[in-house]
C-alpha cells in the first residue's frame, strides 16, 4: 500500500462526527491504521469531523472525490458509477447518488453545512478503472466527467489517481487529507467488483426523479 501523492496538511479535527447519508453506516475497528474505518458502498457519501476515523472504499470504473476543509477539520468522499444525469431531474433517495454531478454537489454541500468554505477545499480523485468488459467504457467516461466537472467549477485536484487496468482500495483520513491506496489483483479483484456489478445490476431498477439544490 502506498501514500497518495500531494498529501494535505495535518490538523487535528473537532471529536463530533456525521453521516453524510440516511442510512446504516459500516464501521469497524482497522488494527493496522489505529483508526476506525467507514466502508462507503457505491451510490454513498460520507462526512466526518472526527479526529479517528478513516473513510474506506473499492474502486472499479467508479469514481471516489476525496474532499475536506484542513481549517474547519471536515472531509468527506463519494462514491459514483455513472458520469452525469443529463435530464435535469433527480430523486431524493441514494440512487441519485449514483451520478457524478449529483454525488459531487452532495458532498460538497455537506461539508459546507458543516463549517467548510469552498475556496479551501482539498481535492482527491481516484479510480475510473478499466476492469470490466461492460465497465471500460464507464471508467473512461467517469474519468474525463470528474476532471472537467472540477476545472468547470474552478476547483483544483490536489492528488490524483484515474483510469488503469486494476481496481484500488481507498483508504481516506480527512483529519490530515493523506490517502493510501492499493491496487487489487487477482482474487481480491474480483471480490473487489462484485459490489460494483450488484449495483450496476440494481441502477437498472431504480428510476430518478424529483430536484436537488445545488451549492454555491
Amino acid at each position: 500500500m502506498k501514500p497518495a501523492s500531494s498529501l494535505g496538511e495535518r490538523r487535528r479535527p473537532s471529536a463530533a462526527d456525521m453521516a453524510g447519508e440516511d442510512r446504516t453506516v459500516r464501521r469497524y475497528r482497522d488494527p493496522h491504521f489505529d483508526a476506525i474505518a467507514v466502508k462507503v458502498l457505491p451510490g454513498e457519501h460520507y462526512v466526518t469531523q472526527s479526529s479517528d476515523e478513516m473513510i474506506v472504499t473499492i474502486l472499479g470504473s467508479c469514481v471516489a472525490a476525496c474532499i475536506r476543509d484542513p481549517i474547519a477539520r471536515v472531509g468527506g468522499m463519494n462514491h459514483f458509477m455513472l458520469p452525469e444525469n443529463q435530464t435535469g431531474t433527480w430523486g431524493e433517495d441514494s440512487s441519485s447518488l449514483r451520478y457524478g454531478n449529483f454525488a459531487m454537489e452532495r458532498l460538497i454541500n455537506d461539508i459546507l453545512k458543516h463549517g467548510g468554505r469552498r475556496s479551501r477545499l482539498e481535492i482527491k480523485v481516484f479510480g475510473g478503472a478499466n476492469v470490466l468488459s461492460t465497465g471500460a467504457k464507464v471508467g473512461r467516461q467517469n474519468c474525463v466527467f470528474i476532471e472537467a466537472y472540477l476545472k468547470a467549477e474552478g476547483l483544483p485536484i490536489a492528488a490524483r489517481d484515474l483510469a488503469g487496468e486494476h481496481p484500488r482500495r481507498i483508504h481516506y483520513f480527512p483529519r490530515t487529507g493523506k490517502v493510501f491506496m492499493l491496487e487489487l489483483r487477482r482474487q481480491k479483484e474480483i471480490e473487489g467488483m462484485t459490489v460494483e456489478q450488484s449495483y450496476r445490476e440494481d441502477l437498472k431498477k431504480a428510476p430518478v426523479a424529483g430536484s436537488i439544490e445545488l451549492f454555491e
